[in-house]
């Protein structure tokens, strides 16, 4: 009963964005009054941490907590790579930028998938801001870890105040959301993030069982009770995951397989995969998604002639 109190006391009907990432340069009011939904206002305060920049580099703002969904590879300083990779970064990026009209973007994926990270560059590269799911649940649990709160009070408390927050998220812009792995596990998120675009990144079980068990599993707690060698522990309760979770993956609009991008590069393994090739990827599936999307549209316009 007082889980259930709290949870309505500390969860007001402001989500502050403190850990909100936003690209150098653009300034938002303090708080923006959204539309009416389902006969209620919304109003989302936004706080969104400035970074200094200078004509040579740009920094890369990592929040501390994307650690949890970030085992892979990290872009922590600099700029994006001054390579052919960063142009067809910046190219993609543009072409999205013509269809996507300020959509939010959902990343869904197992823990370990690079969410966060590759969140982060997405949102860097179309000028939206970033915000962690989880990292929002914890403020709205005065700051307990994600980790406690399963502990002190349950899955079910934690996927409830999951759910409000992803329903708040899904009516704003430009941002990039990194959702908690088990988002998908609900169909009422599914509809709140329908609003958006829906990206999965497939990653496979013994990728991120290795990325897991290197790191550690302190901060999972849907892991860190298991006991026996930590790769063999990870790839199990994964595994058991992947079966509760797999088709609900396959809800999103969009879908970021690493194992095909391995195979287009002529790779073995998906050990090399690099946060910027993930991002590439992701650009070209959104595009491919929103044009899609955009032709059905057109077709029924036709249709209705």
């Amino acid at each position: 009963m007082e889980a259930k109190i709290a949870l309505k006391t500390q969860f007001p009907a402001l989500i502050h964005t403190d850990k909100f990432v936003r690209r150098p340069g653009v300034s938002l009011p303090c708080s923006q009054k959204l539309r009416e939904q389902q006969g209620r206002s919304l109003l989302i305060s936004c706080h969104f941490q400035q970074r200094r920049t200078s004509n040579s580099q740009k920094h890369v703002a990592l929040d501390p907590s994307g650690s949890r969904n970030s085992p892979a590879p990290i872009l922590e300083t600099g700029s994006f790579p001054p390579s052919d990779k960063g142009l067809i970064l910046k190219k993609k990026s543009q072409e999205v930028l013509q269809y996507i009209n300020g959509r939010c973007i959902f990343l869904v994926g197992m823990m370990g998938s690079g969410k966060t990270t590759v969140g982060k560059m997405l949102a860097e590269l179309l000028g939206y801001s970033f915000c962690d799911s989880d990292t929002l649940v914890e403020l709205a649990v005065d700051g307990t870890s994600v980790a406690e709160i399963f502990k002190l009070h349950g899955e079910g408390f934690f996927r409830n105040i999951e759910s409000e927050t992803l329903e708040k998220l899904s009516l704003v812009h430009h941002i990039v959301v990194s959702t908690g792995g088990g988002a998908v596990i609900r169909p009422i998120n599914w509809k709140h993030m329908e609003k958006g675009i829906s990206v999965w990144l497939d990653v496979p079980l013994e990728a991120l069982a290795q990325r897991i068990s290197a790191v550690g599993t302190n901060s999972r707690p849907l892991l860190h009770n298991d006991s026996g060698d930590a790769y063999d522990r990870a790839l199990t309760r994964l595994s058991n995951l992947w079966k509760e979770r797999g088709d609900a993956y396959a809800n999103a609009d969009a879908r970021v397989s690493l194992e095909e991008i391995a195979a287009k590069l002529g790779h073995r393994d998906v050990t090399n995969i690099t946060p910027t090739l993930i991002a590439i990827e992701a650009l070209e599936q959104i595009e491919a998604f929103l044009k899609r999307e955009n032709g059905m549209d057109m077709d029924m316009d036709m249709a209705a002639m």
